[in-house]
């Protein structure tokens, strides 16, 4: 059986510097790029001793990094795909050579002489206004910040607080928004925080001192505060130096940033408020007081805090709410905020004896409504008349399913209008797609609704019984 000289391929002209650390592989794809023989048995690599008969040139890497640990990453950038960087390289023209760019990339970082690409600079309109700014890294890139956050985030997790949701293994903003329900009912006042330009405007010096702090691995904080540098490119060509921020597309930015509000919010609550609730998404906060003195005291420290690390509460976004239900009949001037795509504010409800009451409850906001709309619109289905209904299912029922699966969870009757003007776009293609049905919208619209009672898996809302043409 012929055996190789490395686990990503012969390497001789490159390096022979590297000393197998890994186990079987798990695949016989990941076989053919490991090095491994086709009934998983390791392939022993060849150590040889220079003429000198110093120790051998497989010991000498400056870090020691796994090769199975590089793989992992690669599999993880994989799954979620993503664009490409300023290389203009995606996965796929990735993989065309996939075990001399993994072993190069391995290589390198093992030795010390990786350095990031620029990130490509891209602007997206905000919801409310202006654009936001983000940096997407090359696949290369995105795979070696992997390996970082996977070799960081088990030391830095359980530092983060219980109601720290963003960005972290198992959990979710689902169960942010059922927190924040939660105490809306025992606390009569919410301070709204919304951090302006949160993750544009993060000290790099008090970013590495918390990074420090945890851990002391070189290669860690080499490549850390190399990316943390590495420049943007702008959609004209021109580079941007950077000398504070995290890039948002980077893989081991939400990580960063976790860390860096970790001191500069939940340790100084910690030290000061220890008996105000509170649950944080990134950069989104809400803190539940008892009364309206101490929601602007607390507003007052926290402008105070948040400046002394470099950062701005946002003027007009950060605001404090007054709770309104049946129980609360004061008034002021906000009584409902936004958190996490949901809105609170007073709902009508409806106890276990049938009883009416007002309560402050979650329900999708109008604004992710109508951002779900305008994507419905978008996808222009009334001119897809060479498609079948199976065909559009296909195509748009797993984004459908998606956003219902995410803004079920409380008072989903907030859906509904949505949901069926889903259906009216549904009837417009019909319409135009069966000649009987032509400038006819009610016999459209029944054609639908005994679609819906035959097959209600087409759609997720039609499992849900809204048949179109019921109500």
């Amino acid at each position: 059986m012929q055996r190789e000289n490395s686990k990503w391929g012969s390497h001789e002209e490159e390096s022979t510097e590297a000393e197998h650390r890994d186990g079987a592989a798990r695949s016989s794809f990941e076989a053919s790029v490991m090095g491994v023989e086709p009934r998983g048995c390791v392939i022993q690599l060849d150590l040889r001793v220079n003429p000198q008969g110093e120790e051998p040139v497989e010991t000498a890497k400056s870090f020691d990094i796994s090769k199975s640990v590089v793989w992992e990453a690669y599999l993880r950038v994989r799954s979620r795909k993503g664009a490409p960087g300023v290389d203009e390289e995606s996965i796929g023209n990735f993989e065309e050579n996939l075990k001399d760019n993994l072993y190069k990339l391995w290589n390198r970082m093992s030795s010390g002489s990786y350095f990031p690409a620029p990130v490509r600079g891209v602007e997206i309109p905000k919801k409310a206004e202006g654009v936001r700014q983000l940096g997407i890294p090359t696949v290369t890139d995105r795979i070696a910040q992997t390996v970082v956050k996977m070799t960081l985030e088990p030391v830095l997790d359980p530092h983060f607080h219980e109601d720290s949701y963003g960005y972290r293994p198992n959990r979710s903003a689902i169960d942010a928004v059922r927190a924040t329900r939660r105490r809306c009912w025992r606390n009569d006042w919410v301070l709204d925080l919304d951090v302006r330009s949160f993750f544009d405007r993060i000290d790099h010096g008090l970013l590495m001192r918390a990074v420090r702090h945890h851990t002391q691995c070189p290669w860690v904080l080499l490549y850390v505060e190399r990316w943390l540098k590495a420049p943007v490119q702008n959609p004209d060509g021109s580079l941007e130096e950077r000398d504070r921020g995290t890039p948002q597309g980077g893989v081991v930015s939400p990580l960063l940033a976790n860390l860096f509000l970790h001191y500069v919010f939940y340790a100084w609550m910690k030290r000061n408020h220890p008996e105000i609730p509170f649950a944080r998404f990134a950069d989104d906060v809400v803190a539940h007081c008892k009364s309206e003195r101490q929601a602007r005291w607390l507003l007052d420290a926290l402008r105070r805090r948040f400046a002394e690390c470099g950062l701005e509460l946002h003027p007009t976004k950060t605001r404090i709410v007054y709770c309104k239900d049946d129980d609360r009949r004061g008034s002021w001037e906000h009584e409902s905020f936004e958190f996490l795509g949901y809105e609170f504010r007073p709902r009508r409800s409806k106890n276990r004896w049938g009883k009416f009451f007002v309560s402050f409850l979650p329900a999708v906001s109008p604004a992710s409504a109508k951002s779900f709309r305008d994507t419905v619109r978008s996808w222009r289905l009334h001119l897809r008349s060479d498609k079948s209904l199976d065909d559009l299912s296909r195509m748009f029922g797993p984004i459908l399913r998606g956003w219902m699966n995410y803004f079920r969870h409380f008072y989903k009757s907030a859906m509904y209008p949505t949901l069926r003007m889903f259906d009216r776009v549904l009837m417009r293609w019909a319409m135009r797609k069966f000649k009987r049905l032509r400038r006819h919208r009610r016999r459209a619209m029944h054609w639908l609704g005994r679609i819906a009672g035959r097959d209600p898996r087409l759609f997720a809302h039609w499992q849900m019984g809204l048949v179109p043409g019921a109500g």
